[in-house]
């Protein structure tokens, strides 16, 4: 098998299991979000920590301790994902699976503007195009939830600025998913300890229950892991492709399994999102192929 189809595979994998992540979300009910995400942090650390330790990769952690600009940036990065993962997790446990959907739809979009107001990128009509539907595109959604879709744009945001500080620290996977979450294991673990002080914590309650929330931690590596497996193998355009895998899967999972309404002008909202990233997705295209003297090699077996 060729390196680019095992990438392309590896991309699979770790797309396919974020799309059908509100699925175990929602078996460890009845954990409260905060709960969910002290788990997953504290489990996060455990399991990466044993993984780093099979492959003896401990080294970078010296190399860190010498750095610390790069400590305070993980620091920020932690902050981040902790915001992302927790909103995440709130959206999915309140019956809002299809606005989490959203919020990875949309996410390209603001990661554009971001790169405009950090990086001083500058863009062209047809990105502008795709901003301006975008923002059209939240405008009728927010007319059809009677609010703001905070939840959406709360992923897309720190999401957004969680993948531009990483950007920058420039990361291994492994060793960046354990430094995040090291930095808010101590936090996490003080929550949990306050839970079951006040007898509110629901580990413990039950074996298969307690096992799922002990899982938090593979099921928080092992996506991104294989992801890491993909961006090392596969072109940027690819990769921005297969990324529309799991918010697909989500919006399935929130309307088809949990049976989330789509009345009309929602709809309308997402067919803009949709319209917004073909003509993203169609720019960046043609922008590679410039850019690409030569063609990509074909799939081989």
């Amino acid at each position: 098998m060729s390196e680019l189809r095992r990438g392309y595979l590896f991309g699979i994998g770790a797309y396919t299991l974020w799309g059908f992540f509100p699925l175990y979300i929602r078996v460890l009910l009845p954990a409260g979000a905060v709960e969910i995400l002290a788990h997953r942090v504290v489990w996060s650390v455990a399991f990466v920590a044993l993984l780093l330790t099979l492959v003896r990769r401990w080294r970078f952690l010296r190399e860190l301790a010498r750095r610390p600009g790069r400590l305070a940036g993980i620091c920020l990065a932690s902050a981040l994902i902790a915001v992302n993962w927790g909103m995440y997790i709130y959206g999915i446990n309140s019956e809002h699976v299809v606005e989490t959907a959203l919020g990875y739809f949309i996410g390209p979009l603001v990661m554009v503007l971001l790169g405009v107001v950090a990086l001083r990128e500058r863009l062209n009509p047809a990105q502008w195009t795709a901003v301006g539907i975008g923002t059209l595109a939240v405008a009728v959604l927010t007319i059809d939830y009677g609010r703001l879709p905070f939840i959406a744009l709360t992923l897309a945001a720190s999401f957004g600025g969680y993948s531009l500080v990483k950007k920058r620290l420039a990361l291994p996977a492994a060793e960046g998913l354990l430094v995040e979450s090291a930095a808010l294991a101590l936090p996490a673990l003080a929550y949990l300890a306050w839970l079951t002080a006040r007898g509110d914590s629901t580990f413990g309650q039950g074996a298969g229950h307690t096992a799922l929330l002990i899982v938090a931690g593979a099921a928080t590596a092992t996506p991104l892991l294989l992801f890491a497996g993909a961006a090392n193998r596969v072109p940027m355009t690819g990769i921005g492709i297969l990324q529309y895998i799991a918010p697909i899967l989500q919006l399935g999972c929130g309307v088809l399994i949990f049976h989330e309404p789509m009345p009309p002008a929602r709809l309308a909202g997402f067919a803009l999102v949709w319209l917004a990233l073909v003509v993203f997705t169609v720019d960046g295209l043609r922008t590679a192929r410039r850019r690409t003297p030569e063609r990509e090699p074909a799939l081989a077996g």
